[in-house]
Formats: C-alpha cells, sequence, structure tokens
C-alpha cells in the first residue's frame, strides 16, 4: 500500500473521526478529602478474577478445574464480555490457514455446548477451503478471507451468556455480579486482591494471585504495572462504538443484493456516508432475521475517558436510528427491520497493553513455538505462519501477585490487531487460569510458575500446544 510502506497494516476496515463538538470546560483543580475508612474484606481465595469477559471467563473456569478456589467480579448481570454483551458475536478466525482448529481448549467446550440453532458458520468440513465460490459464499457471511474459508462462527449472544455462566458454576467458581473491581489491594509492592464497589459499598477480596481481565487494564494500571496506550489511527483497533442488532430483515435478499450489484451497493454507502457522515455494512448475525452492527467504527476517542465514553454511546446510538431510516428505504431485506437491541456493552478495542515480562511483536511471525508457549493463534493471512503465544507476554514485568490476559497483554499494535479477539482473549485467559491456580498451590509469584506443569495442565484442559524442537 502506498500509504504503508512498512507493511504494517494487515486488516484494515473503514473508520470515522471524532465528530466536531463544543469546547469542553478546562479541567477543574478543586478537590474534595475522602475520610480514611476501614473496608470489609467480603472473602478471601486462592484466585480473584476480575473481569468476566472472553479472558476472564476461561481464567476462572480454568483455575477453579484446577482445585482453586476462585471468585469472579463482574459488573454485569452475565459473563462474555464484549463476545455478549458487547454483540461481538461474530467470533474471528479459530482455525489457520490450512483449515487447522489452533484456538481450542476453553474455547472449542463452550462453543460446542451452544444448541445448532445458536450457531452460523461453515462446516467443518469446508474449513480451509479454497475453492473460489466456497469463499465467495462465506465471505459475505464473515467466515471467509483472503479466499480461504474458515472456522468464524456467529453465535446467539444469550445462548453464549449461559453456556459460560453453567460451565463457571460447574467448574466451582464463585461469580460476583454487579460488582465493580475498583482498585488492588497492594502489600509489599505485589498485588494481594482487589477492592470492588457494589450496592453494598466498598469490599475488598483477598486472593493469593489476582488476575486483571478487565480488557482495560485497570487493575494493572492502579497496581503500578507498566503499560502502553499508543495506537495506530490508520486502522480500526483504536476505535470505539456500540453495536447494535436489527429484527425482521431478510439477510439472503440483501447478500444477494450485495453480490450481484455491487455498483448500487456502493451507492448506497455512499448516500448513507452523506446523510449520516459515518455509515456501516450490515453484517450477518445468528439468524437470517437478524442483521448485526459492528459499526460505524469511531476513531479519535479514549476507552479511559468517561466523556469520550459518554459521547460515544451518545453517537453510536443516534447512528442506529439514522441506519434504520436508510436501511429500510434503500436496502433490499430491510422494508419491515426494526429496532432490536442496542450493546450494553460499549465495544471497546483498546485501552492499555501490559508492558510485560515479554512483549508479542511483529518480529515474533516467525513460526517458532516459544518456550513458554501457552497457545496457538492463527496468523493475519496467509504468508504468515501460525503465532506462538507466549506466557511471559501476561506477566507484569516487575509487580508480583498479578496476571494480564486478554486484550490488554503485552504486544506491539500491529500483533493486537489479533491478539484482541475473542479466540485469543479465551486463550490467553485460560493460561492465566491455569498459571494462577498453580502459583496459588505452590506459594509463588505468577513469574515462579514452571512452565513445564503450566504446558502439562493446559494440555489437560484440550489446549493445543506444540512440541518444542529437539536441540541438534
Amino acid at each position: 500500500m502506498s500509504d504503508d510502506p512498512g507493511g504494517r497494516h494487515f486488516f484494515r476496515s473503514e473508520t470515522f473521526a471524532r465528530a466536531p463538538r463544543a469546547a469542553r470546560a478546562a479541567p477543574r483543580t478543586a478537590t474534595v478529602r475522602e475520610a480514611a475508612r476501614e473496608i470489609p474484606v467480603h472473602a478471601e481465595c486462592d484466585v480473584l478474577v476480575v473481569g468476566g469477559g472472553p479472558a476472564g471467563t476461561a481464567a476462572a473456569i480454568a483455575a477453579a478445574r484446577r482445585g482453586a478456589r476462585t471468585i469472579l467480579v463482574e459488573r454485569y448481570n452475565h459473563l462474555g464480555g464484549l463476545s455478549t454483551g458487547g454483540l461481538v458475536i461474530w467470533i474471528d478466525r479459530m482455525t489457520d490457514w490450512d483449515g487447522n482448529l489452533v484456538i481450542r481448549g476453553f474455547a472449542e467446550e463452550l462453543l460446542d455446548r451452544l444448541p445448532k440453532d445458536a450457531v452460523a458458520g461453515p462446516p467443518r468440513a469446508a474449513w480451509g477451503s479454497r475453492d473460489a465460490a466456497s469463499a465467495a459464499w462465506w465471505g459475505l457471511r464473515t467466515a471467509a478471507f483472503h479466499g480461504v474459508v474458515t472456522h468464524s462462527p456467529t453465535c446467539d449472544p444469550e445462548w453464549l451468556k449461559h453456556a459460560s455462566l453453567e460451565m463457571a458454576l460447574e467448574a466451582g467458581v464463585t461469580p460476583l455480579f454487579h460488582a465493580w473491581g475498583a482498585e488492588p489491594v497492594m502489600r509489599d509492592g505485589a498485588v494481594a486482591g482487589a477492592i470492588f464497589e457494589s450496592k453494598a459499598g466498598r469490599r475488598a477480596i483477598l486472593a493469593r494471585v489476582t488476575v486483571d481481565a478487565t480488557g482495560d487494564g485497570d487493575l494493572l494500571a492502579r497496581a503500578g504495572c507498566a503499560h502502553e496506550t499508543a495506537v495506530d489511527e490508520r486502522d480500526i483497533h483504536g476505535s470505539i462504538n456500540t453495536s447494535w442488532t436489527f429484527g425482521g430483515v431478510d439477510m439472503p435478499a440483501y447478500l444477494r443484493w450485495r453480490a450481484e450489484r455491487p455498483e448500487e451497493f456502493s451507492e448506497f454507502l455512499r448516500i448513507g456516508r452523506e446523510a449520516t457522515g459515518s455509515f456501516d455494512k450490515a453484517f450477518v448475525s445468528w439468524r437470517d432475521d437478524v442483521a448485526l452492527f459492528m459499526g460505524p467504527r469511531l476513531a479519535g476517542y479514549s476507552a479511559v475517558d468517561v466523556e469520550d465514553l459518554t459521547e460515544v454511546e451518545i453517537r453510536s446510538h443516534r447512528l442506529m436510528v439514522a441506519h434504520l431510516e436508510l436501511y429500510r428505504r434503500h436496502a433490499p431485506g430491510f422494508s419491515g427491520a426494526f429496532l432490536m437491541l442496542s450493546a450494553p456493552q460499549i465495544g471497546v478495542r483498546h485501552a492499555r497493553r501490559l508492558r510485560g515480562a515479554e512483549a508479542v511483536t511483529r518480529a515474533d511471525w516467525d513460526g517458532r513455538a516459544r518456550a513458554d508457549e501457552i497457545g496457538v493463534s492463527p496468523s493475519l493471512s496467509p504468508k504468515f505462519p501460525n503465532l506462538s503465544v507466549p506466557y511471559a507476554a501476561l506477566v507484569p514485568d516487575r509487580v508480583d501477585g498479578l496476571l494480564c490476559p486478554g486484550r490488554h497483554l503485552s504486544c506491539d499494535t500491529t500483533s493486537h490487531s489479533f491478539l484482541r479477539e475473542i479466540p485469543q482473549c479465551w486463550l490467553t485467559g485460560q493460561a492465566a487460569g491455569v498459571a494462577a491456580a498453580i502459583a496459588a498451590d505452590a506459594g509463588v509469584a505468577p513469574r515462579a510458575v514452571d512452565i513445564r506443569a503450566l504446558q502439562s495442565g493446559l494440555a489437560a484442559q484440550g489446549v493445543f500446544l506444540r512440541p518444542l524442537p529437539v536441540p541438534a
């Protein structure tokens, strides 16, 4: 690409800049004094997981299955995070470019628990197919890329919530909903649990090992862990939006129109952009009568600025109504569309990234198996081999007592473009849960966990790992 001489941007999509807005008032410098107080200890446990998104759910279940007393704190009323409450119900690739299922373990088990009518995607026999007609058909259904059919299912979010919760309860996890992880508990410079806010007030949970699965790195930042916030605004990974669904649609009719009349479809998008300033395509869901919108992607906002988050919500909800009017008027299959659901969770792609004991960088896309491999991720395109995900990317560079799986793991901006996806969060979350349980049981810091014991524990839970090369 002429504007990308280094070839760093492999996954590109349209983003829309921050809308013009009135100047904000200058930040106030006034303060109030909060009285010192004793914080009641709500519970003590071996492993505390803060955040019940994909990484946190996987971590809690993996730890509990190892026998650890595990508490999972979640601010909403469900598990699954962006994969459920955020309506990111299109699950990105879990197979490599040859059709091999490489993200397994928790991820595979969770999806296998869903009813057949709650999942849409190519049959297993089609994974890895390069047949042009098949790839074109599945490409319109977010399950083929670069001419290759992949395992990228689209799921019913309610069934995904149900399966996640049942797996957690069966494993012995103690969930706490409607509880916002606010601050780490620090002892001698190490994390020893967390303070949460709820209707019951401010309370603490003490833990041998804490897992920050907030996605935004809230605990790691407040614990003093080094982290990165920079994003590359030329791609989508720093953008934010609230997703939504329309019901009463005929997606097969819409997809035929897109495929058979591309000029009309392009003109429709032009009309939409002219009318709204930010306009997006409809995506398939798990049903032919439900359309999914995972954009427009709004750039230039901060995921850790409450006023920015508020503005994104306002803008996204107004865009949802504007899209409905334009789709009803112009798009085949949408004449009877209605507002179905706006996501209760805002769609944040990036806030903070841990500066860990090791970082995954573009230079690591060489296919080799790391000595501390905790899972294997598909690469961004067929010209790259699979990526070995290292345990050290979950471990803070100097703060003990804490593990940081999910989209805030230690990596560069380019690697973050796919390591932040739902399957990779399941992968790193499961690894963090097993590691946390081992550390708690052995009474050691997470950075001191025996890697062979960790890899053995992951393999026992169905995770795909590769054998290390035999030294010459």
